[in-house]
């Protein structure tokens, strides 16, 4: 299936052989090295079949321009963001299509704070793809060189923000499923370090993916099962790129990825208050959660780096994106499923309760969310102007898509929608909320009516 090149904030995605070509692996090397003037960048990847060979290109584009490349191999997305700073280089670039599928493959652009590039950055590497560019001579083209400790440096920054020996004591059994990805060697390396009995699923780097790239309830069949059969205490579940984290209670169900990020805002601001950022597809027990504690919330445009200059700016305690992607300051401003697990661990270890006790303790909505094809043209300003006047009397948000919270609306009070087109597949996406199941099912049913036909 074809489909258009992918250009945003959140990096460039293509299939493989269609629209991401060596051309275009070219045109991105020379470009970042542009963009950072030369200088050192990291290059990291996940498993994917197709890695291996755009890392190479990518690598030879950029020392070919003037950079010294460091090559740290399959990593999860968060781990070049630290390498990035602990090396002190001019940026890195992760060849990753997150939780796309495997025919697809996409770059994310890391600046020297370690942190994606924003709108503004990002324009401005796109228009140095587009332009002329002169190579350097022969002897000012760059260096290669591999850096072994990205593990070693990332788990201990997680485990320098948790009390381990609580962790260790609790002696948790844990399956881990990976999809095959770039957190398949790092993540039981980190549950082994906190004294946990691990048990394996899906990790093993082959580049293909056994399940859906997604770490949505229906794609963690699998991992419920192994949950039940091993008697565990918790299940997590990553992305491709290990920067989301969704979570199998002692059950075997799946809790639902907005669970990751509630939970562990509930445990952080139980230990220190600090303010909350937010995207505007996260689920509203965010704000619930921070009301609790007296904490405020700011929500964003929906993107990691969107939200992680939110943060930055406000001093967040804690904030990220709905899809189980955590954001700790503590660590670092970028989305981390292995921050994610050590808080979680530890939640669960000092209050001394079940995965399942501390969702039941959280304020309870439900979400649903979907995809939703459109045939023809969508004219979106004029479909959101006609929804400013149909929902005028409700609370509305503009700066990314439209967000309506609907206050007085007879049927979906105290619910809300957000519809924006996606950053990084070809298709609109429509996210409610609701008090229960069947709200939340109402208020999709008459957007995802208006627009075209689901996916």
């Amino acid at each position: 299936m074809s489909a258009p090149l992918m250009k945003s904030v959140s990096g460039i995605r293509g299939i493989v052989g269609e629209t991401l070509t060596p051309e275009l692996v070219n045109a991105v090397g020379r470009a970042f090295a542009a963009f950072v003037k030369g200088g050192t960048v990291v290059v990291g990847r996940d498993s994917r079949c197709t890695g291996e060979a755009i890392s190479l290109g990518l690598q030879s584009s950029l020392m070919l321009a003037g950079c010294d490349v460091v090559d740290i191999g399959i990593v999860p997305t968060p781990t070049v963001q630290l390498v990035v700073e602990e090396l002190g280089a001019k940026g890195g670039i992760v060849i990753s299509a997150s939780h796309n599928p495997i025919e697809w493959n996409a770059f994310k652009l890391v600046g020297p704070s370690g942190l994606f590039l924003n709108e503004k950055e990002i324009a401005k590497f796109f228009g140095l793809m587009d332009s002329d560019f002169r190579y350097p001579l022969w002897n000012k083209t760059g260096s290669l060189a591999k850096y072994n400790e990205s593990h070693g440096l990332h788990i201990g920054k997680v485990c320098d923000v948790i009390d381990v020996k609580a962790v260790k004591k609790r002696k948790f059994k844990v399956v881990i499923d990976s999809v095959n990805g770039a957190g398949a060697v790092i993540t039981p390396r980190l549950l082994e370090e906190l004294g946990c009995t691990v048990v394996l699923l899906h990790c093993d780097c082959t580049g293909t993916f056994p399940r859906g790239a997604e770490p949505v309830p229906e794609n963690l069949t699998m991992l419920s099962e192994k949950v039940r059969e091993a008697s565990a205490d918790i299940g997590f579940a990553q992305d491709p790129d290990a920067d989301r984290l969704a979570i199998v209670d002692e059950t075997g169900r799946p809790v639902g990825e907005e669970c990751t990020l509630a939970l562990v805002t509930e445990h952080l601001l139980s230990k220190e208050q600090g303010r909350v950022v937010i995207n505007l597809s996260t689920t509203k027990t965010i704000e619930a959660i921070a009301m609790r504690y007296g904490a405020k919330v700011k929500r964003t445009k929906v993107g990691e780096i969107n939200v992680a200059d939110e943060m930055r700016k406000r001093g967040a305690r804690i904030g990220g994106e709905g899809n189980g992607g955590v954001i700790s300051p503590e660590v670092h401003l970028g989305r981390d499923s292995l921050a994610g697990i050590v808080y979680v661990l530890e939640m669960l270890a000092v209050r001394k309760i079940t995965v399942s006790a501390a969702v039941a303790s959280l304020p309870q909505y439900t979400m649903k969310k979907g995809k939703v094809g459109v045939t023809g043209k969508l004219d979106t300003a004029k479909l959101f102007d006609a929804l400013r006047k149909e929902f005028s009397d409700e609370t509305i948000s503009d700066i990314d898509g439209i967000r309506i919270d609907f206050v007085k609306h007879e049927t979906f009070r105290d619910g809300w929608v957000h519809l924006r087109s996606s950053n990084t597949e070809p298709v609109f996406r429509i996210i409610t909320e609701g008090r229960d199941k069947a709200q939340a099912e109402a208020i999709y049913r008459h957007f995802a009516g208006m627009i075209g036909k689901k996916q």
